[in-house]
């Protein structure tokens, strides 16, 4: 009897793996560690296994075909996940498909190649993307100017920007750093590059690299960027021809007319903003609100941003970009903090932002074939993170909301949007 009951068990056992034919990663607060999940979708695609991202269901979650290896790669990374039936399957599609649902499936059919626009020498801050892709391990190549400017960029699908200034001005820390010495090897390093490719000065160089990251973009790629990387890129663009730098920064003074000769059709973003041009003012713009919001009031305890919703199955692009499991995220500061909405263009898509103090936190737009994200602030996780701070471990935050907005742009390259026939 004893054996015919574990013969029973087996049976069912096998005749339940037998139906349940998908493994369900969900993506609500059921999910124990959201941004590991990112990367069992990730390595799905690597293994050739396409994976459906179910827009609006359950936060986001990810739908794939069951596999052995991807169940014990969900155990061994502490990801949740279900195994799912071919008849819940069905179901889940079908309420997907109903018009009256703000939901959609988006096919994810193959793993983005991934660069990180970096410098290779170690400056004492980190950077949120790398820690992010690390911990949920997807792999990328770091890339810098000498790599950009070799060509190497359309062999990627994806590029992010680390922590920059296109300007040349770097990053205007030196009144609070200028005789560190990290800030001096960094000038020194960025101007022996400046050299090596025949510039004369930094911010020639800056500008031919986001002159060939423009062209990424316009030729189809997909450009993610956060903290000072997204307004001085920006910035870079219009002052093509335009001294803006002061000479503690490139030894010689700025431009007399530069603000007049900023052309702001060359921007992805931003238009009519003005140049600081004070050398002792951490900051290279207006776009940026950092000084405005602490004058403001806002402070940790009350900054937050909110997400926008987004028809699914209509803009499918921002909703997918905007997936996760709480539509208000907590905000954080950085060089740049957040943008102020009025030197935001018209045809930018505002994806979060604090609306009583007039800020986009998250924005996105088209530029040529590709696209293009930016996000203010520096780390999601550590509301105001200084130079020299400690990088944020992220075994203490796996269900992040700031950092799931980074992992979706990650996986937007993969997507292709079909209907599902049930």
């Amino acid at each position: 009897m004893k054996r015919f009951f574990v013969f029973v068990v087996i049976l069912c056992a096998f005749t339940f793996r037998t139906f349940a034919s998908h493994i369900l990663l969900p993506m609500d607060d059921n999910q124990k560690n959201h941004l590991k999940a990112y990367g069992i979708a990730y390595a799905a695609l690597q293994n050739n296994i396409e994976v459906d991202w179910l827009l609006n269901y359950r936060g986001g979650s990810f739908i794939m075909i069951y596999n052995s290896a991807i169940e014990k790669f969900c155990k061994l990374k502490g990801v949740s996940y279900e195994v799912v039936a071919d008849v819940q399957k069905d179901n889940i599609y079908s309420q997907i498909a109903d018009p009256e649902i703000n939901m959609d499936v988006v096919k994810l059919l193959k793993a983005p190649k991934i660069a990180v626009y970096s410098p290779k020498s170690k400056l004492p801050w980190d950077d949120a993307v790398t820690l992010v892709l690390t911990y949920a391990d997807i792999p990328y190549d770091v890339v810098y100017d000498e790599e950009v400017l070799s060509g190497v960029l359309p062999t990627y699908d994806w590029l992010h920007l680390h922590h920059e200034d296109f300007t040349g001005q770097y990053g205007k820390f030196w009144a609070a750093y200028g005789n560190q010495k990290w800030y001096r090897d960094d000038v020194a390093a960025q101007e022996a590059m400046a050299r090596k490719f025949g510039y004369n000065k930094v911010s020639q160089l800056k500008l031919a690299v986001a002159k060939k990251i423009r062209d990424f973009v316009a030729g189809g790629g997909f450009l993610f960027a956060m903290c000072s990387a997204a307004d001085s890129f920006d910035i870079a663009l219009a002052a093509e021809g335009t001294d803006i730098c002061a000479s503690q920064f490139d030894g010689d003074p700025i431009a007399d007319d530069a603000q007049q000769r900023l052309d702001f059709s060359k921007c992805f973003a931003f238009e009519n903003f003005h140049i600081v041009t004070n050398p002792m003012q951490y900051a290279i713009s207006d776009i940026d609100v950092t000084q405005q919001r602490t004058n403001a009031g806002i402070n940790e305890k009350n900054d937050l941003f909110v997400l926008f919703d987004f028809s699914a199955k209509w803009d499918w692009i921002p909703t997918m970009l905007t997936q996760n499991h709480t539509k208000i995220i907590k905000g954080f500061m950085g060089q740049s903090t957040a943008f102020n909405k009025k030197f935001i263009k018209s045809s930018v898509i505002i994806l979060g932002e604090n609306k009583s103090i007039g800020e986009a936190r998250y924005i996105h737009g088209e530029y040529g074939k590709g696209t293009w994200s930016f996000l203010g602030g520096h780390d999601p996780e550590d509301y105001r993170h200084y130079v020299g701070d400690p990088k944020t471990e992220l075994e203490l935050f796996p269900t992040s909301p700031g950092y799931r907005l980074i992992l979706n742009n990650i996986l937007f390259p993969a997507a292709k949007k079909e209907k599902h026939k049930t």
